[in-house]
């Protein structure tokens, strides 16, 4: 299969805090960039990383309940990605299934060894290092692009693809 190669940015989008990952041009590695505080300021932050990373996407995931069925915090997540979509144009924003990103993202900093206090610090980003790492793998098995493409301009998304696990309380674009 083959792998589109360049940065991505993922976003783990929260009512109070916005993980960010991003991976490098060979689409081999995640790691953790920052923790963004979901105020009105958040967009000229996010405008700041996507001018400094350069991404040729930008990853949302999308809280999915564990029965694939999209409910009220993934219309509300739908609704930023419109908004984050607007902002970072022409860069393309995919919506991607991020269920279990936050358990996963838990696991492996307890794996590390980082106390729950410690673990309250990263959390965020660490959630979007896993879901920029399901959306990768993805890609790797199945040489399609992760997700759904969220279309700002008809401000509705495409056909739902294979979508990368749950936020709860998420602010909208003002």
């Amino acid at each position: 299969m083959s792998m589109r190669e360049g940065v991505r940015l993922a976003l783990d989008w929260g009512g109070a805090r916005i993980g960010v990952a991003a991976c490098d041009r060979s689409a081999i590695l995640a790691f953790p960039v920052a923790t963004l505080a979901n105020t009105p300021d958040v967009w000229g932050a996010l405008a700041r990383l996507v001018a400094e990373y350069e991404p040729f996407e930008v990853l949302v995931g999308l809280p999915v309940a564990l029965s694939g069925r999209e409910e009220l915090a993934a219309s509300t997540v739908a609704e930023v990605a419109l908004g984050i979509a607007a902002r970072v144009a022409p860069v393309p924003v995919r919506l991607v299934d991020e269920r279990m990103s936050s358990a996963a993202a838990h696991r492996s900093l307890a794996s590390a060894g980082r106390g729950s206090r410690a673990r309250r610090a990263v959390i965020d980003q660490a959630a979007a290092v896993a879901i920029l790492e399901h959306a990768l793998t993805y890609e790797q098995l199945t040489g399609a692009p992760p997700g759904r493409l969220v279309d700002a301009g008809s401000r509705r998304q495409d056909q739902p693809g294979q979508a990368a696990g749950p936020t709860t309380d998420v602010r909208t674009p003002e």
